[in-house]
Protein backbone atom coordinates (compact mmCIF):
# COMPACT_ATOMS: atom_id res chain seq x y z
CA UNK A 1 0.00 0.00 0.00
CA UNK A 2 1.32 3.55 -1.04
CA UNK A 3 2.19 5.97 1.83
CA UNK A 4 -1.20 8.20 0.33
CA UNK A 5 -3.50 5.47 0.32
CA UNK A 6 -2.32 4.26 3.91
CA UNK A 7 -2.84 7.94 5.06
CA UNK A 8 -6.31 8.00 3.68
CA UNK A 9 -7.21 4.30 4.81
CA UNK A 10 -5.84 5.29 8.40
CA UNK A 11 -7.65 8.89 8.23
CA UNK A 12 -11.11 7.36 7.27
CA UNK A 13 -10.73 4.45 10.22
CA UNK A 14 -10.13 7.30 12.94
CA UNK A 15 -13.25 9.34 11.54
CA UNK A 16 -15.44 5.83 11.83
CA UNK A 17 -14.23 5.70 15.41
CA UNK A 18 -14.66 8.35 16.75
CA UNK A 19 -18.39 8.62 15.22
CA UNK A 20 -19.21 5.22 16.79
CA UNK A 21 -18.06 5.90 20.17
CA UNK A 22 -20.47 7.41 22.75
CA UNK A 23 -17.92 9.27 24.63
CA UNK A 24 -16.75 11.14 21.67
CA UNK A 25 -19.75 13.40 20.78
CA UNK A 26 -20.27 15.11 17.41
CA UNK A 27 -21.39 18.15 16.04
CA UNK A 28 -24.02 18.08 13.80
CA UNK A 29 -25.37 20.34 11.08
CA UNK A 30 -27.55 22.50 13.35
CA UNK A 31 -25.27 21.82 16.77
CA UNK A 32 -23.98 19.59 18.77
CA UNK A 33 -25.15 15.72 19.57
CA UNK A 34 -24.48 14.56 22.78
CA UNK A 35 -25.02 10.79 23.88
CA UNK A 36 -27.56 9.59 26.77
CA UNK A 37 -27.61 5.84 28.11
CA UNK A 38 -30.17 4.35 29.72
CA UNK A 39 -32.78 1.52 29.77
CA UNK A 40 -34.54 1.85 27.22
CA UNK A 41 -38.41 1.96 29.10
CA UNK A 42 -36.58 4.67 31.10
CA UNK A 43 -35.62 6.76 28.12
CA UNK A 44 -39.50 6.01 26.74
CA UNK A 45 -41.16 7.59 29.60
CA UNK A 46 -43.53 10.45 28.35
CA UNK A 47 -41.46 13.25 30.27
CA UNK A 48 -37.86 12.09 29.18
CA UNK A 49 -39.12 12.38 25.61
CA UNK A 50 -40.86 15.69 26.27
CA UNK A 51 -37.55 17.20 27.84
CA UNK A 52 -34.97 16.00 25.27
CA UNK A 53 -37.29 17.51 22.36
CA UNK A 54 -38.07 20.58 23.78
CA UNK A 55 -34.42 20.67 24.77
CA UNK A 56 -33.45 19.89 20.73
CA UNK A 57 -36.32 22.48 19.17
CA UNK A 58 -34.76 25.18 21.93
CA UNK A 59 -31.19 24.72 21.65
CA UNK A 60 -30.41 22.86 18.08
CA UNK A 61 -28.68 20.45 19.94
CA UNK A 62 -29.39 16.68 19.35
CA UNK A 63 -29.60 13.32 21.87
CA UNK A 64 -28.26 10.59 20.77
CA UNK A 65 -30.42 7.70 23.21
CA UNK A 66 -28.32 4.63 23.64
CA UNK A 67 -31.00 2.21 24.92
CA UNK A 68 -30.99 -1.05 26.23
CA UNK A 69 -34.23 -3.60 27.80
CA UNK A 70 -34.05 -3.34 31.53
CA UNK A 71 -32.56 -7.15 32.23
CA UNK A 72 -29.53 -6.63 29.80
CA UNK A 73 -28.90 -2.86 30.86
CA UNK A 74 -26.22 -3.16 34.16
CA UNK A 75 -23.86 -6.13 32.03
CA UNK A 76 -24.21 -3.98 28.90
CA UNK A 77 -23.59 -0.93 30.07
CA UNK A 78 -20.77 -1.75 32.27
CA UNK A 79 -19.44 -3.84 29.07
CA UNK A 80 -19.36 -0.22 27.04
CA UNK A 81 -17.89 1.23 30.07
CA UNK A 82 -15.11 -1.22 29.97
CA UNK A 83 -14.34 -0.62 26.86
CA UNK A 84 -14.01 3.23 27.69
CA UNK A 85 -17.17 4.02 25.63
CA UNK A 86 -18.20 6.02 27.98
CA UNK A 87 -22.03 8.51 27.24
CA UNK A 88 -22.13 11.86 27.87
CA UNK A 89 -25.26 11.46 30.07
CA UNK A 90 -25.49 8.66 32.06
CA UNK A 91 -29.31 7.39 33.85
CA UNK A 92 -29.17 5.34 36.74
CA UNK A 93 -30.36 4.79 39.96
CA UNK A 94 -27.86 5.32 42.98
CA UNK A 95 -27.84 1.59 44.05
CA UNK A 96 -25.54 -0.94 44.64
CA UNK A 97 -25.21 -1.45 40.96
CA UNK A 98 -23.55 2.04 40.07
CA UNK A 99 -20.09 0.52 41.73
CA UNK A 100 -19.88 -1.06 38.56
CA UNK A 101 -19.14 1.82 36.32
CA UNK A 102 -16.11 3.49 39.03
CA UNK A 103 -17.88 7.01 39.49
CA UNK A 104 -14.73 8.82 40.97
CA UNK A 105 -13.13 8.00 37.96
CA UNK A 106 -15.77 8.60 35.29
CA UNK A 107 -18.61 11.20 36.25
CA UNK A 108 -18.22 14.86 37.07
CA UNK A 109 -19.53 15.41 41.06
CA UNK A 110 -22.62 18.28 40.31
CA UNK A 111 -22.27 20.07 43.98
CA UNK A 112 -21.82 23.74 42.80
CA UNK A 113 -24.02 23.58 39.60
CA UNK A 114 -26.64 26.38 39.61
CA UNK A 115 -29.89 24.51 40.10
CA UNK A 116 -28.87 22.60 43.21
CA UNK A 117 -30.37 24.63 45.62
CA UNK A 118 -33.90 24.13 44.04
CA UNK A 119 -33.71 19.97 44.74
CA UNK A 120 -36.28 18.98 47.51
CA UNK A 121 -34.19 17.56 50.66
CA UNK A 122 -35.01 14.15 50.03
CA UNK A 123 -34.25 14.38 46.35
CA UNK A 124 -30.70 15.94 47.15
CA UNK A 125 -30.16 13.62 50.00
CA UNK A 126 -31.18 10.48 47.33
CA UNK A 127 -28.16 11.33 45.26
CA UNK A 128 -25.76 12.38 47.49
CA UNK A 129 -22.83 9.81 48.38
CA UNK A 130 -21.28 9.02 51.16
CA UNK A 131 -18.34 11.68 51.25
CA UNK A 132 -21.28 14.11 50.55
CA UNK A 133 -20.52 14.97 46.87
CA UNK A 134 -24.25 15.14 44.61
CA UNK A 135 -23.52 12.50 41.77
CA UNK A 136 -26.61 13.70 39.53
CA UNK A 137 -29.71 15.65 38.79
CA UNK A 138 -32.94 13.64 39.77
CA UNK A 139 -35.19 14.00 36.54
CA UNK A 140 -37.35 11.08 37.58
CA UNK A 141 -40.84 10.13 39.30
CA UNK A 142 -40.60 10.25 42.82
CA UNK A 143 -42.92 8.37 45.55
CA UNK A 144 -42.95 7.67 49.02
CA UNK A 145 -42.80 4.03 50.45
CA UNK A 146 -44.84 3.25 53.78
CA UNK A 147 -47.77 0.85 54.68
CA UNK A 148 -50.54 1.47 52.49
CA UNK A 149 -53.64 0.19 54.49
CA UNK A 150 -56.85 -0.11 54.09
CA UNK A 151 -58.97 2.66 55.66
CA UNK A 152 -62.38 1.93 54.73
CA UNK A 153 -61.86 -1.43 56.18
CA UNK A 154 -60.07 -0.81 59.32
CA UNK A 155 -62.89 2.14 60.26
CA UNK A 156 -65.51 -0.39 59.38
CA UNK A 157 -63.91 -2.60 62.38
CA UNK A 158 -63.35 0.31 64.49
CA UNK A 159 -59.65 -0.19 64.33
CA UNK A 160 -57.20 2.56 63.99
CA UNK A 161 -53.93 2.97 61.75
CA UNK A 162 -50.38 2.38 64.08
CA UNK A 163 -48.22 4.70 65.44
CA UNK A 164 -46.34 2.09 67.28
CA UNK A 165 -44.73 -0.67 66.82
CA UNK A 166 -46.52 -1.88 69.41
CA UNK A 167 -49.84 -0.63 68.04
CA UNK A 168 -49.38 -2.27 64.69
CA UNK A 169 -48.59 -5.64 66.20
CA UNK A 170 -52.11 -5.41 67.81
CA UNK A 171 -53.04 -4.50 64.59
CA UNK A 172 -51.69 -7.23 62.54
CA UNK A 173 -53.05 -9.79 65.18
CA UNK A 174 -56.56 -8.33 65.26
CA UNK A 175 -56.97 -8.59 61.48
CA UNK A 176 -55.75 -12.22 61.44
CA UNK A 177 -58.04 -13.50 64.31
CA UNK A 178 -61.09 -12.13 62.06
CA UNK A 179 -59.98 -13.88 58.77
CA UNK A 180 -58.08 -11.78 56.76
CA UNK A 181 -54.35 -11.07 55.36
CA UNK A 182 -52.91 -8.06 57.56
CA UNK A 183 -50.04 -7.84 55.20
CA UNK A 184 -49.79 -8.57 51.76
CA UNK A 185 -46.73 -9.26 51.22
CA UNK A 186 -45.22 -10.48 47.48
CA UNK A 187 -42.25 -13.29 48.67
CA UNK A 188 -42.25 -14.15 44.48
CA UNK A 189 -40.03 -12.52 42.90
CA UNK A 190 -40.63 -8.80 44.84
CA UNK A 191 -37.39 -7.95 46.82
CA UNK A 192 -37.94 -4.19 48.24
CA UNK A 193 -39.67 -5.29 51.34
CA UNK A 194 -35.97 -6.09 53.66
CA UNK A 195 -34.69 -2.54 52.84
CA UNK A 196 -37.23 -1.02 54.74
CA UNK A 197 -36.48 -2.51 57.93
CA UNK A 198 -32.64 -1.86 57.26
CA UNK A 199 -33.09 1.82 56.22
CA UNK A 200 -33.50 3.28 59.63
CA UNK A 201 -30.64 1.19 61.28
CA UNK A 202 -28.56 2.95 58.53
CA UNK A 203 -29.69 5.90 57.93
CA UNK A 204 -30.27 7.17 61.69
CA UNK A 205 -26.24 6.07 62.19
CA UNK A 206 -23.89 6.86 59.62
CA UNK A 207 -21.27 5.77 61.90
CA UNK A 208 -22.83 2.16 62.33
CA UNK A 209 -22.69 2.18 58.15
CA UNK A 210 -19.37 3.54 58.06
CA UNK A 211 -18.36 0.30 60.36
CA UNK A 212 -20.42 -1.89 58.14
CA UNK A 213 -18.62 -0.84 54.64
CA UNK A 214 -15.51 -0.78 56.66
CA UNK A 215 -15.75 -4.85 56.98
CA UNK A 216 -15.16 -3.58 60.80
CA UNK A 217 -18.67 -5.03 62.45
CA UNK A 218 -21.37 -7.47 60.37
CA UNK A 219 -25.32 -7.81 60.59
CA UNK A 220 -24.40 -10.47 62.89
CA UNK A 221 -23.51 -7.40 65.39
CA UNK A 222 -25.97 -5.37 65.18
CA UNK A 223 -28.83 -5.81 67.38
CA UNK A 224 -31.26 -4.26 65.37
CA UNK A 225 -30.95 -5.99 62.40
CA UNK A 226 -31.72 -9.16 64.15
CA UNK A 227 -34.28 -7.69 65.50
CA UNK A 228 -35.84 -7.28 62.37
CA UNK A 229 -35.25 -10.81 61.19
CA UNK A 230 -36.74 -11.90 64.13
CA UNK A 231 -39.94 -9.93 63.84
CA UNK A 232 -40.51 -11.21 60.12
CA UNK A 233 -39.73 -14.62 61.54
CA UNK A 234 -42.44 -13.89 64.03
CA UNK A 235 -44.68 -12.24 61.45
CA UNK A 236 -45.03 -15.17 59.06
CA UNK A 237 -45.52 -17.35 61.87
CA UNK A 238 -48.23 -15.95 63.26
CA UNK A 239 -49.83 -15.68 59.66
CA UNK A 240 -49.48 -11.99 58.98
CA UNK A 241 -48.09 -12.39 55.91
CA UNK A 242 -51.55 -14.92 54.93
CA UNK A 243 -50.96 -18.41 53.71
CA UNK A 244 -49.25 -18.28 50.52
CA UNK A 245 -46.54 -15.17 50.75
CA UNK A 246 -43.71 -16.89 48.58
CA UNK A 247 -46.45 -17.58 46.24
CA UNK A 248 -47.63 -14.06 46.38
CA UNK A 249 -45.94 -12.02 43.45
CA UNK A 250 -46.26 -8.61 41.73
CA UNK A 251 -49.81 -9.35 39.55
CA UNK A 252 -51.12 -10.56 43.03
CA UNK A 253 -50.79 -7.20 44.99
CA UNK A 254 -53.81 -5.54 43.38
CA UNK A 255 -56.31 -8.22 43.70
CA UNK A 256 -55.27 -9.41 47.24
CA UNK A 257 -56.12 -4.87 47.95
CA UNK A 258 -58.93 -4.85 45.91
CA UNK A 259 -60.63 -7.39 47.02
CA UNK A 260 -60.05 -7.19 50.56
CA UNK A 261 -58.49 -10.52 51.48
CA UNK A 262 -54.95 -8.13 52.34
CA UNK A 263 -55.24 -4.80 54.29
CA UNK A 264 -51.85 -4.07 54.28
CA UNK A 265 -48.91 -3.82 51.84
CA UNK A 266 -45.42 -2.21 51.59
CA UNK A 267 -44.92 -0.48 48.69
CA UNK A 268 -45.25 3.02 47.24
CA UNK A 269 -47.78 5.89 46.50
CA UNK A 270 -47.55 5.94 42.62
CA UNK A 271 -48.15 2.51 42.19
CA UNK A 272 -51.77 3.13 43.17
CA UNK A 273 -51.71 5.19 39.51
CA UNK A 274 -49.35 2.81 37.76
CA UNK A 275 -50.42 -0.51 38.37
CA UNK A 276 -53.00 -0.64 40.78
CA UNK A 277 -56.05 -2.17 38.47
CA UNK A 278 -58.77 -2.30 41.06
CA UNK A 279 -61.48 -4.95 39.84
CA UNK A 280 -63.15 -6.05 43.60
CA UNK A 281 -64.72 -3.84 45.68
CA UNK A 282 -61.80 -1.34 47.04
CA UNK A 283 -60.27 1.65 44.98
CA UNK A 284 -57.49 3.69 45.65
CA UNK A 285 -59.81 5.95 47.83
CA UNK A 286 -60.04 3.09 50.47
CA UNK A 287 -56.49 2.97 51.38
CA UNK A 288 -54.23 5.37 53.15
CA UNK A 289 -50.92 5.83 54.32
CA UNK A 290 -48.58 5.38 57.55
CA UNK A 291 -45.38 4.02 58.49
CA UNK A 292 -43.80 0.74 57.67
CA UNK A 293 -42.76 -1.48 60.74
CA UNK A 294 -40.33 -3.98 61.01
CA UNK A 295 -39.06 -3.29 64.67
CA UNK A 296 -36.09 -0.80 63.94
CA UNK A 297 -37.94 2.24 64.28
CA UNK A 298 -39.94 3.01 67.22
CA UNK A 299 -42.01 5.57 65.33
CA UNK A 300 -42.00 3.15 62.15
CA UNK A 301 -40.56 4.71 58.71
CA UNK A 302 -41.14 5.96 55.50
CA UNK A 303 -38.80 5.58 52.34
CA UNK A 304 -37.88 8.48 50.22
CA UNK A 305 -38.32 8.03 46.43
CA UNK A 306 -35.59 6.00 44.63
CA UNK A 307 -34.73 8.07 41.49
CA UNK A 308 -33.16 7.88 38.27
CA UNK A 309 -30.06 10.21 37.97
CA UNK A 310 -28.64 12.21 35.17
CA UNK A 311 -25.13 11.44 35.46
CA UNK A 312 -22.41 13.38 33.58
CA UNK A 313 -19.27 12.03 31.66
CA UNK A 314 -16.39 14.67 33.18
CA UNK A 315 -14.31 13.47 30.35
CA UNK A 316 -16.73 13.87 27.78
CA UNK A 317 -15.33 16.14 24.97
CA UNK A 318 -18.32 17.88 25.55
CA UNK A 319 -18.64 18.85 28.85
CA UNK A 320 -19.56 22.04 29.22
CA UNK A 321 -22.80 21.27 26.71
CA UNK A 322 -23.39 18.16 29.01
CA UNK A 323 -24.05 20.41 32.12
CA UNK A 324 -25.87 22.92 30.16
CA UNK A 325 -28.23 19.87 29.47
CA UNK A 326 -29.07 19.49 33.20
CA UNK A 327 -29.40 22.94 33.85
CA UNK A 328 -32.15 22.78 30.49
CA UNK A 329 -33.89 20.06 32.76
CA UNK A 330 -33.36 21.72 35.95
CA UNK A 331 -35.19 24.56 34.58
CA UNK A 332 -38.72 25.44 36.45
CA UNK A 333 -40.29 26.07 32.89
CA UNK A 334 -38.96 22.91 31.52
CA UNK A 335 -39.51 20.70 34.56
CA UNK A 336 -42.92 22.05 35.00
CA UNK A 337 -43.59 20.64 31.16
CA UNK A 338 -42.28 17.68 31.15
CA UNK A 339 -44.12 16.29 34.89
CA UNK A 340 -47.54 18.11 33.99
CA UNK A 341 -50.25 15.45 35.51
CA UNK A 342 -47.27 13.01 35.88
CA UNK A 343 -48.05 11.68 39.82
CA UNK A 344 -44.99 12.12 41.44
CA UNK A 345 -43.54 13.78 44.34
CA UNK A 346 -41.85 16.88 44.11
CA UNK A 347 -38.30 16.59 43.24
CA UNK A 348 -37.88 20.44 43.22
CA UNK A 349 -39.01 22.72 44.84
CA UNK A 350 -40.71 24.98 41.66
CA UNK A 351 -42.30 21.65 41.09
CA UNK A 352 -46.19 22.88 40.73
CA UNK A 353 -48.08 21.08 37.55
CA UNK A 354 -47.32 17.26 39.15
CA UNK A 355 -49.73 15.54 40.89
CA UNK A 356 -49.50 14.41 44.97
CA UNK A 357 -50.97 11.82 46.26
CA UNK A 358 -53.89 12.06 48.40
CA UNK A 359 -52.41 9.05 50.85
CA UNK A 360 -48.84 11.13 50.53
CA UNK A 361 -50.64 14.76 51.40
CA UNK A 362 -52.81 13.51 54.39
CA UNK A 363 -49.83 11.66 56.05
CA UNK A 364 -47.55 14.67 55.18
CA UNK A 365 -46.18 15.42 58.60
CA UNK A 366 -45.92 11.96 59.97
CA UNK A 367 -43.85 11.56 56.93
CA UNK A 368 -41.81 14.54 57.82
CA UNK A 369 -40.96 13.50 61.18
CA UNK A 370 -40.21 9.45 59.90
CA UNK A 371 -38.93 9.31 56.65
CA UNK A 372 -35.56 8.31 55.88
CA UNK A 373 -33.80 8.57 52.37
CA UNK A 374 -33.18 5.26 50.95
CA UNK A 375 -29.99 4.06 52.41
CA UNK A 376 -29.43 0.22 52.46
CA UNK A 377 -29.73 -0.23 49.02
CA UNK A 378 -27.73 2.31 47.56
CA UNK A 379 -25.07 2.74 50.23
CA UNK A 380 -24.61 -0.85 52.45
CA UNK A 381 -21.72 -1.87 50.33
CA UNK A 382 -22.39 -5.16 48.42
CA UNK A 383 -26.27 -5.09 48.83
CA UNK A 384 -28.58 -7.03 46.65
CA UNK A 385 -32.13 -6.76 47.22
CA UNK A 386 -32.57 -10.24 45.26
CA UNK A 387 -29.83 -11.64 47.83
CA UNK A 388 -31.81 -10.01 51.17
CA UNK A 389 -34.90 -11.42 49.69
CA UNK A 390 -33.65 -14.87 49.15
CA UNK A 391 -32.88 -15.54 52.88
CA UNK A 392 -36.00 -13.52 54.28
CA UNK A 393 -37.60 -16.19 51.56
CA UNK A 394 -35.35 -18.85 53.10
CA UNK A 395 -36.62 -17.71 56.77
CA UNK A 396 -40.13 -17.71 55.78
CA UNK A 397 -39.73 -21.08 54.03
CA UNK A 398 -38.33 -22.88 57.47
CA UNK A 399 -35.65 -23.42 55.26
CA UNK A 400 -33.30 -21.90 58.02
CA UNK A 401 -34.07 -19.65 61.92
CA UNK A 402 -33.53 -16.40 62.87
CA UNK A 403 -29.67 -16.72 63.21
CA UNK A 404 -29.24 -18.59 59.82
CA UNK A 405 -30.86 -15.83 58.09
CA UNK A 406 -28.15 -13.07 59.90
CA UNK A 407 -25.79 -15.45 58.56
CA UNK A 408 -26.91 -15.39 55.17
CA UNK A 409 -27.48 -11.98 54.93
CA UNK A 410 -23.93 -11.16 55.78
CA UNK A 411 -22.30 -14.31 53.71
CA UNK A 412 -23.93 -12.22 50.49
CA UNK A 413 -23.51 -8.79 51.65
CA UNK A 414 -19.81 -9.98 51.88
CA UNK A 415 -19.39 -11.89 49.07
CA UNK A 416 -20.43 -9.09 47.06
CA UNK A 417 -18.12 -6.35 48.29
CA UNK A 418 -15.61 -9.19 47.53
CA UNK A 419 -14.74 -9.94 51.21
CA UNK A 420 -15.08 -13.57 50.86
CA UNK A 421 -14.42 -16.05 47.91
Amino acid sequence: MSKRRLSVFLALAALFLTSCSPSQSSSGADGVTLTMMGRKSDLEKSYMTAVIDRYEAATGNRLELISYEDAEFEAEAAQRFAMGDVPDIFLHFHNADLAAFDVAGNFRYLDDESWVDDLTDSARSYCTDSDGHLLGLPFWESSVSGCYYNKTLLDSMGLSPATTQTEFDTLCQALADTGYTPICWPGDGCTWMGQFGLDPIFADDPALLQRLNANEITYADIPAVRDMVQWIADAADNGWFGSVPLQTGWDDIGPALSSGDAVMTFIWDTWFSTDFHPDGTYTPDDFALMPIFMNTAAGGTYEGGNLNMMMVNKNSAHLQDALDLLAFCADSENYNTAFDGISTVSCFKGQTTNIQSRMVTDAQSSIAKNERVSTAASRIVGYSADDVASALNDLISGRTDVDGCVALLDRYRMTNAGWLQ
